[in-house]
């Protein structure tokens, strides 16, 4: 079926990237297969996040169908879009016909980006993984694909304003070799070591990210245990709970 929607916004994403000079730097597409399904797993630290999990697919010829919440589908101006490049909308209320949506997906030979942290970590380190991208791998038997992704936090992310402006910022793409999923073991295990795996991706690309806070106002983006002036997890949790 042709991608009268998904191609031009893939276009349109790099030439903004190209316009605004963003440093994309990413390592380990080849681990995404060419043919087939698969669950693609990230790490969620901006609004931007999905765009570049995509990116990552593209030397391999892939389009990532990823699992968003309903209420982006139900905007004037990205819902058209994302029906048009064939997202999953999310009703947390209501999960199962998107986890039935996303298994035939998968079923049919597409990857399905998955964020399990469920919401962006303002702390920018991994939050608590739900357990459904497992579940899809073994009940669908595909791989799971780890990726980490870091820099997205500086371009727009939950409770600071958008940074478009800016330019030359560097991005760092880390993608993993599949992790299996089989039938017979917990998808609590597998999520274990998952998540495990995705911390290994993000430290790797925490260390090959090419610059460092310019100054005390600019520490923001970095996390507290690496000296940055990020919340902490334990901070964001008991921020979250008051809300």
């Amino acid at each position: 079926m042709a991608e009268l929607v998904y191609r031009p916004v893939i276009g349109a994403a790099q030439t903004m990237f190209k316009a605004l000079d963003l440093k994309i730097e990413c390592r380990g597409s080849e681990h995404i297969p060419r043919v087939g399904g698969a669950v693609l797993v990230s790490n969620h630290i901006s609004y931007m996040d999905f765009i570049f999990n995509g990116l990552a697919a593209l030397p391999q010829k892939r389009l990532v169908r990823f699992m968003a919440k309903d209420s982006v589908f139900r905007h004037k101006i990205s819902g058209p879009l994302m029906r048009g490049m064939k997202h999953i909308p999310v009703d947390r209320k209501k999960g199962e016909a998107a986890y039935a949506h996303a298994l035939n997906s998968l079923r049919s030979g597409e990857i399905i980006g998955v964020f399990p942290e469920a919401t962006i970590s303002q702390s920018f380190t991994l939050k608590s993984f739900k357990s459904g991208a497992a579940r899809l791998a073994q009940e669908a038997g595909v791989p799971l694909i780890p990726m980490a992704l870091w820099g997205t936090q500086r371009i727009w992310t939950k409770g600071h304003p958008r940074n478009f402006r800016r330019s030359h910022i560097p991005i760092t793409i880390r993608v993993g070799e599949p992790l299996e999923a089989p039938a017979d073991q917990y998808a609590g295990a597998i999520t274990r070591r998952l998540r495990e795996r995705m911390q290994e991706l993000l430290e790797a690309a925490q260390r090959a990210y090419p610059v460092r806070p310019k100054g005390p106002d600019d520490t923001w983006w970095m996390p507290a245990h690496l000296g940055g002036t990020a919340p902490t997890p334990e901070a964001v949790r008991e921020a979250e709970q008051k809300d």
